[in-house]
């Protein structure tokens, strides 16, 4: 249909001319409109207290400690059961979260500006990896480690950037690619380019915090996956509304629910039971201990990294037990299937320089029965433990089907 095709073309003029930058850091209660104490956005599409997956309760009880809205963490389990928060998706603030994605006034988010279209999008700090707080973590430790983001690690970045005047992030991406990041279970060099990149600015805060900062940033290999996370968010958000459009704006989930939203639809949301992810888990555990697929992290797959670009990450293949690294360039193929366009600025080295499939088509995944590849971290099903391995989560098909329905009652 000429009116589809026209519109989808229109998206994807949007999501190319994007122009990101990492501009601040700053607690979310002073940056994010609406957000006010009390309030607790969460990852994925809406979800009731008690619909919630376990680590996903897990994190409420630790953010609520957080917070100082319960004093522990079973006092706030029974507040939550109350009713006592409002849970509202980060994605209704202009925000995404990793995993149970929590997001609170406190909380400091890095601020990422899409110049093209003057909007903003949020995410919190990475917290690293194992026991944290976005898989369902909330003992002392997590707990300790989310106030010192909140008092050194967020100011200092807050003092760098602006010292730095922002820093650019798709020329990051570009490079991190042609290093083997594909930027959702592999940040490792843009982690690095990342840390060039501000270092000179960090410098000039001659502070005995700076070698904790310089440390914590150096030894995350997952830090860029939030920045990744809030300039695709950038990126979308100005892609919704675009009447007759069939290309996805979000996809996240929360562990209970499966979610997308699509352009021609605005804010309507499209869910269906979320899947269990397929993968490699760490000693000890194995599939019986894992919580279905969370997070708004799926985001950074509407702009055409993660598993759409697996096939610049064939270490990745390994991590997520999605077979031979030989192998990984098939997941690409396959999004190449269900995609509008293919990117002009991120480009694969071992694919002679293709760019990224971007702009998922709802029609073409019904067309062909393809759904996306979604890399992902895999959380204890219990709260308080989290995370227990990594691997590969699909779209479940009914989302894409309910949303081509809807499209077809709003075509003009």
């Amino acid at each position: 249909m000429e009116a589809i095709e026209k519109a989808n073309a229109e998206a994807l003029r949007r999501i190319f001319a994007a122009e990101t930058v990492l501009v601040d850091v700053k607690p979310a209660g002073e940056v994010i409109p609406g957000l006010k104490k009390g309030m607790i956005l969460h990852a994925g599409p809406p979800i009731t207290w008690d619909r919630m997956c376990g680590p996903m309760r897990g994190a409420v009880c630790g953010i609520a400690v957080f917070e100082g809205l319960a004093p522990d963490l079973a006092v706030a389990e029974t507040a939550a059961a109350a009713g006592k928060f409002a849970f509202h998706p980060n994605h209704h603030f202009g925000a995404v979260g990793p995993m149970t994605g929590m997001v609170t006034p406190t909380q400091p988010v890095l601020i990422v500006e899409n110049k093209a279209f003057g909007n903003r999008a949020f995410c919190t700090i990475n917290e690293g990896l194992g026991k944290v707080l976005r898989f369902g973590g909330n003992d002392k430790e997590v707990l300790d480690r989310l106030r010192w983001t909140a008092t050194v690690l967020g100011p200092a970045l807050s003092a760098a950037l602006q010292r730095a005047g922002g820093i650019p992030l798709k020329n990051i991406i570009a490079r991190g690619l042609s290093m083997g990041d594909e930027m959702h279970q592999r940040n490792i060099a843009c982690s690095a380019l990342f840390m060039r990149e501000i270092a000179p600015a960090l410098g000039q805060w001659l502070d005995e915090k700076l070698t904790g900062v310089l440390k914590f940033v150096g030894q995350n290999d997952q830090f860029f996956l939030n920045i990744a996370m809030a300039m695709a968010k950038s990126i979308m958000d100005p892609v919704r509304d675009i009447p007759n459009s069939t290309i996805v704006t979000a996809m996240c989930r929360n562990g209970t629910d499966f979610g997308i939203q699509v352009s021609a639809t605005g804010s309507e949301w499209f869910t269906a039971p979320v899947e269990m992810p397929v993968g490699m888990y760490f000693p000890g555990y194995s599939e019986k201990d894992a919580n279905p697929d969370m997070g708004d992290s799926a985001i950074v797959e509407t702009i055409g990294l993660g598993g759409c670009a697996m096939a610049t990450s064939p270490a990745v293949a390994g991590f997520v037990g999605a077979g031979k690294a030989s192998e990984a360039a098939q997941y690409t193929m396959a999004m190449y299937e269900i995609t509008a366009g293919r990117s002009p600025d991120w480009t694969m080295p071992n694919l002679d320089y293709a760019g990224l499939p971007t702009g998922i088509d709802i029609r073409k995944v019904l067309q062909t029965g393809i759904t996306p590849y979604i890399n992902t971290g895999i959380a204890h099903r219990l709260p308080g433990v989290g995370q227990v391995g990594a691997g590969i989560a699909r779209a479940p098909l009914a989302c894409f089907e309910k949303a081509l329905e809807r499209v077809a009652e709003v075509l003009t």
